[in-house]
C-alpha cells in the first residue's frame, strides 16, 4: 500500500532520526507507520479498532517478523508501556479526535507524555504539540528509579 500524498507529507515532516523510537496513535492499517518503520529504528501503532489492528497486522507482517514494528489494539488514553519497553522519542496522530480538539483529550495526553523520553516530542496532523508538563509525584517512561536516561 503506498501512502496518500497527505500522509507522505506528514510523515515526511516529522523530524525522524535512524536511532529513533516512534510511537504512532491512530494507526488504522499501518501505512504511515510501515514508512517511518523504514526510516528508524523502531514503530508502535496503537488503534482502538480491532479492524484497524487486523489490516495492520496482515500488510505489515514482514516489519513486524523483523522486530521493526509493531502494534496493540488500545485505546490512546488506555495506553501503558509494556514491561520493559523503553520510552519513545516521537509520538504522531493524525485525525484522532482525542487530539485534535474534537474531544476531550486529557487521559490521553497523560498517557502519550508517559510514554515518551522526557524530552520527547508529540505531532498531531504534522504539527508540533506541547504536552503539559506531568503532575509532581507522576512517572515518566524512562525517567523512574533503575533507568539510565
Amino acid at each position: 500500500m503506498t501512502l496518500s500524498p497527505r500522509l507522505a507529507a506528514i510523515v515526511d515532516a516529522l523530524p525522524l532520526e535512524p536511532w529513533m523510537r516512534v510511537l504512532e496513535i491512530g494507526c488504522g492499517p499501518g501505512a504511515a507507520a510501515r514508512e517511518v518503520a523504514r526510516r528508524v529504528t523502531f514503530v508502535l501503532g496503537v488503534d482502538r479498532s480491532v479492524a484497524a489492528v487486523r489490516a495492520f497486522r496482515t500488510a505489515s507482517a514482514d516489519a513486524i517478523a523483523a522486530g521493526r514494528l509493531a502494534v496493540r489494539c488500545v485505546a490512546v488514553e488506555d495506553l501503558a508501556p509494556a514491561p520493559g519497553e523503553e520510552p519513545f522519542d516521537l509520538a504522531f496522530a493524525t485525525r484522532v479526535g482525542v487530539l485534535d480538539g474534537r474531544h476531550p483529550g486529557a487521559a490521553a495526553t497523560a498517557a502519550i507524555r508517559a510514554a515518551l523520553r522526557p524530552g520527547g516530542r508529540l505531532f498531531v496532523d504534522g504539527v508540533e504539540r506541547v504536552l503539559p508538563e506531568l503532575p509532581p509525584g507522576a512517572q515518566q517512561a524512562g525517567s523512574g528509579p533503575g533507568t539510565s536516561a
